[in-house]
């Protein structure tokens, strides 16, 4: 059977989807708020469709209406969390200064990236390095989500191609940066890489176009 068809639960999705009404629209997004919620603070250990229908006050019943099923949920709610995490992103860079250099905007996003979204969206990350064929969708799916942010924060001037080969090295270093700082629990390798990727952007804006 097609794992998409199952939930988590072991239960067939067979009931009523949204008909995408304005009302039915709005209680999608209230139960996904809720569920969104509950994953930012207790993680994915253990998640299934009945922890999610108690979390947003429901029943599972009531989600499969909403809902293609335990996966479609958790996938809705990984991406607004990282849209949460992609928003503060954005309002630590307008709080700096009108002119900052690129190095200056990745550094302001870090702190942005330490929120309560960062173990969750980790433990995301693990679920599809665990089982790729039934969570590919949840890694792939990150970076065509944060590429466009990155991308947008590049000088206006540079090619597609250099904003494209510099975001990629920016998204990388970042995860890589978040991972020893949720495995080890010590800032001092991420301030060095830090170092390192800044005096790399100093570098690559300093070339010009």
């Amino acid at each position: 059977m097609d794992a998409a068809a199952m939930n988590v639960d072991g239960e067939r999705a067979g009931y009523r989807r949204s008909a995408g009404s304005p009302r039915g629209e709005a209680r999608r997004r209230e139960l996904l708020d809720r569920v969104t919620d509950d994953l930012a603070v207790n993680g994915l250990v253990d998640f299934s469709l009945r922890r999610a229908a108690r979390a947003a006050g429901t029943t599972h019943k009531v989600l499969l209406y909403h809902f293609d099923g335990a996966e479609d949920l958790l996938a809705q709610a990984i991406f607004q969390l990282r849209e949460r995490r992609i928003g503060n992103a954005l309002a630590a860079i307008a709080a700096g200064p009108g002119e900052q250099t690129l190095a200056q905007r990745v550094r302001a996003v870090w702190p942005a990236l330490l929120g309560e979204e960062s173990r969750v969206l980790d433990q995301a990350i693990g679920l599809m390095m665990y089982d790729p064929v039934r969570y590919a969708e949840l890694g792939r799916g990150a970076s065509q989500q944060y590429l466009p942010t990155i991308l947008s924060i590049c000088p206006p001037e540079w090619t597609d191609r250099r904003k494209l080969e510099v975001a990629e090295m920016i998204l990388a270093s970042l995860r890589g940066f978040l991972i020893d700082w949720l495995t080890s629990g010590s800032t001092t390798g991420v301030e060095s890489g830090f170092e390192a990727l800044a005096r790399a952007l100093d570098r690559e804006e300093a070339a010009g176009d």
